[in-house]
Order: structure tokens, then C-alpha cells, then sequence
């Protein structure tokens, strides 16, 4: 049920993607609320300063997706968004920054970022990168993906590709394509749950924490065209 004050959306209607901002910036939070207030499909459920409030707000809210800046004061970006994952329900997190670091870009990854985005990003590639990381891809912008794969071990992980059969290597090279669960369904003729299990197995034979890290190994291991 929609809590009190919010409309209940009409009947067949797509639910609308909830997010919600954290950024010690209020001026940045203002920008960010009066562009995705006017997306059909967005709704801008709640805003924190600092990444303690952050965690507080997902929790309290549920939100599909949450935009976090990474340098806050108190909790930042990082130390919330390992808080983040140890929630019940956590949400996709799109990290939206104007750090381009490799020190900074590779532990917001290995904390389990879904994307990473620039704050110069433009508007409509934003509302787009929301949708995106909300229906399970991976985002990263180029320069990003580059400064990973410049490196020795970006993300951890044992650089094993021998135990992976022939179906979890297909469905890896999916997953470093940007496909959801879903579509790599339907482009393997599976059930949502087989590919559910593949990706599982895939994470647990390389010893990687999440999809982002499995889709710069596939990279990085040739998976991919």
C-alpha cells in the first residue's frame, strides 16, 4: 500500500523507480531532485547529507536506487555503501562524483557500487544510467572501465577461468555486456532461476563479491568481443 500522502498509482501502471540522494552538497541534491522530478518513471523518494544519514534513509525508505557522492564528512560514500549491502532489501547504488581517481573509483566498486557516473554527467544520460543499474546492469563510464583494467588485480579476485564451464562462460560474457538476469535469459533460452544459479556459481568458482567485478574480469580475461 502507498503510505500516507502518496498517490497509488492507476491500475496496470509501471511502478515508478524510487531513489534517493546523498550528497553533503544541498545545492547538488536541489539540481539532482529538479531534473528527476520531472521523469515519468523516477521518483525522488528522499534526500541525506552525509553517508550515516544515507544508510539511515534506505532503510527507512526502501529505495530501488540510491545516488551517493563519495566524499562526505562523517560516513562517507564508501563506509556507507558497505552499510548499505548489509541491509535486508539493499538498493542498487549509482555513484555519482566528481572524483576520478583510481583510488577512489576502485574502492567504491569493491564496496559494491553498480555504477559509476560523473557529476558532469549529462541529464538525460543520468536518468538513464538510473534505469540501467535499477534493471541489474553494470555501468561504468569508459575512462573508469580503463583505469580498472590498468591494473594488476583491480578487484580482487584469483584469475581462474579453467573451472567455469562452457554455459557460466556464455553467461559471463553476458553479464560483461550489461545484460540483466533476464535478458541473458532470454538470449540463452533459460529460466530466470538457471541464470540466477550460473551467475552464483560464477561469483563462488572466481572468488569475486559481484557482477561488477565479474564484468571487468571478463574483461579483463578475454570473455568478451
Amino acid at each position: 500500500m502507498p503510505e500516507a500522502g502518496q498517490n497509488a498509482p492507476s491500475p496496470g501502471a509501471k511502478p515508478k523507480i524510487r531513489v534517493l540522494l546523498v550528497d553533503d552538497h544541498q545545492v547538488v541534491r536541489r539540481g539532482l531532485r529538479t531534473f528527476l522530478e520531472v521523469q515519468d518513471d523516477i521518483e525522488v523518494v528522499g534526500e541525506a547529507g552525509d553517508g550515516a544519514e544515507g544508510v539511515a534513509q534506505a532503510e527507512s525508505l526502501r529505495p530501488d536506487v540510491v545516488l551517493m557522492d563519495i566524499k562526505m564528512p562523517g560516513t562517507d560514500g564508501i563506509e556507507a555503501l558497505r552499510k548499505l549491502h548489509e541491509l535486508a532489501n539493499p538498493a542498487k547504488v549509482l555513484i555519482v562524483t566528481s572524483f576520478t581517481e583510481q583510488r577512489t573509483v576502485v574502492p567504491a566498486l569493491r564496496a559494491g557500487a553498480s555504477g559509476y557516473v560523473y557529476k558532469d554527467v549529462d541529464p538525460d544520460a543520468l536518468a538513464g544510467a538510473i534505469r540501467s543499474v535499477h534493471a541489474g546492469h553494470v555501468l561504468l563510464q569508459p575512462e573508469v572501465a580503463g583505469a580498472l583494467l590498468s591494473q594488476d588485480d583491480p578487484l580482487g579476485g584469483q584469475g581462474r577461468n579453467t573451472s567455469l564451464t562452457d554455459r557460466e562462460r556464455e553467461v559471463l560474457a553476458l553479464i560483461a555486456d550489461g545484460r540483466s538476469n533476464r535478458e541473458i535469459a532470454r538470449a540463452l533460452v533459460l529460466s530466470e532461476k538457471t541464470v540466477k544459479t550460473h551467475v552464483s556459481n560464477i561469483l563462488m568458482k572466481l572468488d569475486l563479491a559481484d557482477r561488477t567485478q565479474a564484468a571487468l574480469w571478463a574483461v579483463r580475461n578475454g570473455l568478451t568481443d
